[in-house]
């Protein structure tokens, strides 16, 4: 009698599936999360600070892909260093991953209390926050095909209510004698460029869903063809989509000084301009997108941050509880529930410290991921190298350039977020020490000699076929 295998993530995606869930992780309306904050730093020139980030992360978008063709399992940047750069880094690169991955849903679940409270202020918006948690855990616990028929609706509604905004916005600023220059939105102000590369750090956390499309290679139907090429559309569409909302909203909305802008509208700085361009109705409408919006990109992140728990828990990197997958469900259930309790400190904190920590993490990831691609391409431990005159320009190239890029945001951010990130940078050698009883034991690394999930694409399509 044979043994029965243990469960398995279920291929259910393709890419269309895949870019939309890359696009809902985004949040196409999460325009309007980081708004106010980054129009406040960059004094008002927020779609500049989102050209320089798309800049930066189409050259990490590639290394991601370049890294999913070679590695096609879930785990995204913790995999792709590790099998670089060895278990240590992997480790290390995936707990950093870790700090902007538990913050997403929580920062979702945070903006829906603030803009449904804009409509219910007798209600404590931690109420609002409370339920969000609850209904995603719920959502992803139950499957993937169920998430994804989720995201579909929520990036259905947001869209529209992004479109609506825009047409509104843009007919306001035309009739508008007062309105900036179609360009000012992208001229360098008067502090220079380095308000704008703060903003662009700040901004990188908009662009998380290309990693987080990275996480779903083994429930993609056919991830070598399909994860790179979702990684690059939903990297360009989500980012011409922030750089034309930014800057039609910059064109109807431009009060004189934003620094001077109270917190509270900066918080819900979404309302404020649907306001602004189309009255209360357009105003409840924002509202209602956002939540939609949030529960979505509430949902992925989690989606996402458990498939990483999952795949650090089943290489031993953490404990191997979080690497048990639901017998009925075939989801990490484990790891969703340690997701869904991190999330729940949305209670408490504020929406700027959460979108600084996201970042710093983000980057970090970004970082270690384009060098990863140097190593794994150009000097690889086994199998071919890619030394010929373009193989240099993609893997060497192309990446060290996204590296830089990288680098100069990610020592633009805040120092207090340096701070943070370096406790929790110093919280993970701590626990890397005692798993490994300071190295005496090796650090676990994903072992790929067993399943590789390029060789179960075909089953994977005749099962659908059935």
């Amino acid at each position: 009698m044979s043994q029965e295998s243990p469960p398995q993530l279920r291929r259910a995606l393709g890419l269309v599936g895949l870019t939309l869930f890359g696009l809902s992780y985004m949040a196409v309306a999460t325009v309007f999360t980081t708004y106010g904050i980054v129009n406040q730093v960059t004094d008002g020139h927020l779609p500049l600070a989102y050209v320089v980030a798309l800049i930066t992360m189409i050259f990490t978008a590639l290394s991601y892909a370049a890294m999913v063709h070679r590695f096609p399992v879930a785990g995204s940047a913790y995999t792709f260093v590790q099998q670089s750069f060895g278990g240590t880094a992997g480790f290390l690169t995936g707990w950093l991953l870790l700090l902007d991955y538990l913050f997403i849903p929580m920062i979702n679940f945070m903006i829906l209390g603030l803009y449904v409270g804009t409509q219910f202020p007798s209600i404590p918006t931690q109420v609002f926050s409370l339920a969000a948690v609850i209904i995603v855990y719920v959502f992803n616990v139950l499957g993937i095909k169920l998430a994804n028929r989720f995201n579909i609706a929520t990036i259905a509604i947001s869209v529209a209510t992004v479109i609506v905004f825009a047409i509104l916005a843009l007919k306001m600023a035309i009739s508008d004698p007062n309105a900036p220059g179609l360009l000012e939105p992208f001229t360098i102000g008067a502090e220079g460029f380095s308000p704008i590369l703060t903003g662009a750090g700040i901004l990188a956390l908009s662009f998380l869903g290309f990693d987080a499309v990275s996480t779903l290679s083994e429930e993609a139907k056919h991830p070598k063809r399909d994860i790179p090429r979702a990684i690059l559309l939903t990297t360009l569409l989500g980012g011409g989509i922030f750089i034309i909302v930014s800057w039609v909203g910059a064109l109807a909305y431009h009060p004189d000084d934003w620094s001077s802008v109270p917190q509270q509208l900066l918080d819900a700085a979404g309302v404020v301009l649907a306001d602004h361009v189309g009255g209360q109705v357009l105003a409840v409408v924002m509202v209602i997108s956002s939540i939609a919006g949030c529960l979505g990109s509430g949902l992925a992140g989690q989606v996402s941050v458990s498939r990483i728990l999952y795949s650090m828990g089943r290489d031993g990197t953490l404990p191997r509880v979080l690497g048990k997958l639901s017998a009925r469900f075939r989801t990490p259930a484990v790891a969703t529930t340690a997701v869904s309790i991190v999330a729940l400190s949305c209670l408490f904190l504020s929406l700027d410290q959460a979108a600084f920590m996201i970042s710093f993490g983000a980057l970090a990831a970004f970082s270690m991921v384009n060098l990863s691609v140097v190593r794994a391409y150009i000097f690889p431990a086994s199998g071919e190298a890619h030394r010929s005159p373009w193989g240099i320009i993609r893997y060497g190239v192309m990446p060290l350039i996204g590296f830089g890029l990288s680098i100069w945001l990610w020592t633009s951010l805040e120092p207090f977020t340096w701070v943070i990130g370096a406790v929790w940078a110093v919280i993970g050698v701590a626990i890397l020490l005692a798993r490994t009883r300071f190295f005496r034991r090796p650090v676990p690394t994903l072992n790929f000699a067993e399943d590789d999930p390029s060789e179960t694409e075909s089953a994977a399509t005749k099962q659908e076929q059935k």
